[in-house]
């Protein structure tokens, strides 16, 4: 059974920062691309940022110069780096793991608030 377990959310002041964690049971060498998503009540869940299989990264515009993903293939996990913190950066944060078997996995979320 696939797991993807993340962590890190939590609550931060605005300008503050976050790291979240994503480690996933998915053998690295099936992996094309992991990458966290966010999620509002009423809104449709967006891709806040991606990290392809030879590299590449790609993040939405609202978080340009404010986020890193990165990968650690020996640990099975991907992180998101978040600075300067604004408070429409409130949401439930996912994981997901896409397969280049076309599988998707997604994990259960973890909560960030910002707020003073």
């Amino acid at each position: 059974q696939v797991q993807l377990v993340e962590s890190g959310g939590g609550l931060v002041q605005p300008g503050g920062s976050l790291r979240l964690s994503c480690v996933s049971s998915v053998a690295m060498f099936r992996i094309a691309a992991m990458g966290w998503y966010r999620q509002v009540p009423g809104k449709q869940r967006e891709l806040v940022a991606i990290n392809t299989r030879d590299g590449t990264t790609n993040y939405v515009d609202s978080v340009k110069g404010r986020c890193t993903i990165s990968r650690d293939n020996a640990k099975n996990t991907v992180y998101l780096q978040m600075y300067s913190l604004k408070p429409e950066d409130t949401a439930v944060y996912y994981c997901n793991v896409r397969t280049m078997y076309a599988e998707t996995y997604w994990g259960q979320g973890t909560q960030v608030t910002v707020s003073s």
